[in-house]
This record gives C-alpha cells, structure tokens and sequence, in this order.
C-alpha cells in the first residue's frame, strides 16, 4: 500500500512518515505543495495525506486539481485550523477525510485503514470511455461490441489510459508503469506502442480516442470529428 504524504512541517512529516512506515506501508514524503501537485498527479497511490497550509501552492488547489482530472485517489487532509468552514470547504472540494492538528498517531492510523478500506473495498471491474470497454478481471477489450485482440503490453497501455482519461501522460510515465522501465529519449518504443494500439482501437472506430499532445505526451479522450 503506498500512500503519498505532502508536509512541509518537517517534525510533523517525519513523525508521519515513521510511524506509516512501521505500520507496514511504503510511504513517499514531498515537503513542498508544487512537488506535491506534481507527485499527485502522476503518481499511483491507494491514498494521499495533504496539508492544507503549504508555502507555495495549497492543499485546497492541489485537490481541486485532482478532481479536475477525475483522479479520485482518497485524501486526507492536515489542518492546524479547526473551523467548520475549513472542513466544509475540503469535503465540498472533495476530501475524504479531515483531522486536526496535533493529532495522536493512532487516530491517524486508524482513519488511513479506514480510507483505503472503503476505496479498495468495491473493485470496478470494467472502465470504459465512449464505446470503448476494459473488462479488467478477463483482460478483454471491446469496442461498439467487437472484441480487440490486444497483447498483454497493449492492454495494460491501454488500461492505464483510460483510467486516466483527460489526463497528458508522459512518456516516462508510461515507460514506468507499463515496462517498469526509466525512459530512454533516444527510443522510440512508447511511440511505436501507441501506433499499434491506435491502429487497433482507433482507425476502424469514430470518435477518435487517443490524442498526441505534442511535445508533452499521450491523452486518452473523446475527440469527434
């Protein structure tokens, strides 16, 4: 279970992180809110622990980011401001869950379990976009009731694309998450790859579903014609 924790208070983070890790969980510690942003969104995390009052970019804009990108990852936000309008605010924006500092370590633990409990508890077996279906458990594609006939590799692609829809994805990122490899600038395999899957899910299909954003990436998104 990695969980992401973005704390500049350096006792505090540290205490956190700590105290996680001891619990059995690995544990990512960014000090700052735009290195934070930043891990958020493209990071892959069963839950993230924000605070709220960072020095450059706060917690309420880094959520909100979040949710505009329909990345639904539980937070969980830290605040030395008890007011009800505080939490009002980070629930309305879409927070999980909400604790006071200072607060006690099992108090933290407990609501961390909680969290990763409720959003791992109803699996979603099947994602779509447009006519576009991942049954995820059988690893089949289809699209407008055809079945595509994907290689592992394609699928996983493929997968992580559209639960990442209107998201850009890096090159890197996607050489990390499907090959489990550090990106190499000099090779073309992340290019070639999207080729056969456009090939596959796309050139036959209206709306088309793959975007190049040039100079930054790959998006998966609706684009009519």
């Amino acid at each position: 279970m990695k969980i992401l924790v973005v704390e500049d208070e350096v006792k505090t983070g540290d205490y956190i992180k700590q105290g996680l890790i001891e619990s059995g969980f690995v544990v990512e510690l960014i000090r700052t809110g735009l290195d934070g942003h930043h891990k958020a969104m493209i990071g892959e995390y069963e839950l993230i622990i924000l605070d709220v009052m960072l020095p450059d970019i706060d917690g309420w804009k880094i959520l909100s980011s979040l949710r505009e990108a329909n990345n639904h990852t539980p937070v969980l936000f830290l605040t030395a401001r008890d007011h009800v309008n505080d939490r009002v605010k980070g629930l309305e924006l879409g927070a999980d869950d909400y604790l006071v500092k200072p607060f006690a370590f099992a108090e933290l633990l407990a609501r961390v379990r909680t969290l990763i409990r409720r959003g791992t508890s109803v699996p979603n077996n099947t994602i779509h976009i447009a006519d576009l279906e991942l049954d995820i458990p059988s690893r089949i594609a289809t699209r407008n009731g055809r079945t595509i006939n994907l290689t592992t590799k394609e699928f996983t692609l493929l997968e992580l694309m559209v639960r990442r829809q209107g998201e850009v994805l890096p090159r890197s990122l996607i050489a990390s998450q499907v090959w489990d490899m550090n990106f190499d600038s000099d090779t073309n395999v992340i290019d070639v790859a999207i080729r056969r899957l456009r090939a596959k899910i796309d050139d036959n299909f209206s709306p088309k579903l793959i975007q190049t954003v040039r100079g930054m990436g790959y998006k998966m998104c609706i684009h009519e014609n």
